[in-house]
């Protein structure tokens, strides 16, 4: 099971019209987040019907994939790579981790994070709290997209009740100029008042007058109206 072949796998699938849709979608001009990012066009489930044909490659070859100029291939990748971490022992996901690590410049759009960063570093970091170090410096990283995992991991400790390392991370992230991680952390805020409300209002009486817009609209999207109205009005 081989890059080549996966690849291989993705281009029978292609439609050039999905294609030229996905590199508008995903910002690929000059100067949008995306620039430079090419296209086979393939639909997602189809990448995951082929992600489940190749779920047992090597590390090695999932390294190349993950270099491919198509972000097809690099996303069907990350799925393989997620079904190979889900299934690996504690001792081994290290080795499937620092892969991942090693690689976040080619984790380099939104939905290529958001399938893979809580799915694999944070069910890492779910029962290793002292190893959540890698949230902060990747938080404090000079890339859009490795700031992005640092949020989005914390989606797996947010589901088991632990929300100390996103209140930390968003704090650190107020004040940051890009949409997506404006997103992402109102996003993660909110799940994490779907958990504990009381803690995401704490959190918005401290902030709301100084978190950007969109990530207080995201953070109070499921709250009453009256409260959604009452934070930003502030």
């Amino acid at each position: 099971m081989s890059a080549t072949k996966l690849h291989g796998a993705l281009k029978a699938l292609a439609k050039p019209e999905r294609a030229n849709s996905s590199a508008r979608f995903f910002k690929t001009q000059p100067g949008q987040y995306g620039h430079g990012d090419c296209f086979l066009g393939v639909t997602v489930p189809e990448q995951r019907k082929v992600a489940k044909q190749f779920n047992s490659m090597p590390l090695h070859e999932i390294e190349t994939a993950l270099h491919s100029q198509w972000h097809e291939v690099r996303l069907t990748a990350l799925f393989v790579l997620v079904f190979q971490f889900n299934k690996a022992s504690f001792d081994d996901q290290e080795e499937l981790l620092s892969l991942y690590l090693e690689n976040t410049d080619r984790v380099n759009n939104w939905d290529l994070v958001d399938s893979s960063a809580s799915q694999i570093l944070g069910v890492y970091l779910l029962d290793r709290p002292k190893k959540r170090k890698i949230l902060y410096s990747l938080a404090k990283s000079r890339s859009l997209w490795e700031q992005r995992i640092a949020v989005i991991a914390n989606k797996t400790l947010i589901m088991n009740d632990q929300f100390k390392d996103i209140l930390q991370i968003s704090k650190q992230l107020l004040t940051h100029e890009h949409d997506l991680i404006h997103k992402a952390t109102g996003w993660m805020l909110r799940e994490m008042g779907d958990r504990d409300l009381e803690t995401l209002c704490d959190f918005l009486d401290e902030h709301a007058t100084s978190m950007p817009r969109t990530m207080l609209r995201y953070s109070i999207e499921k709250l009453p109206m009256a409260l959604k109205k009452s934070y930003m009005a502030r």
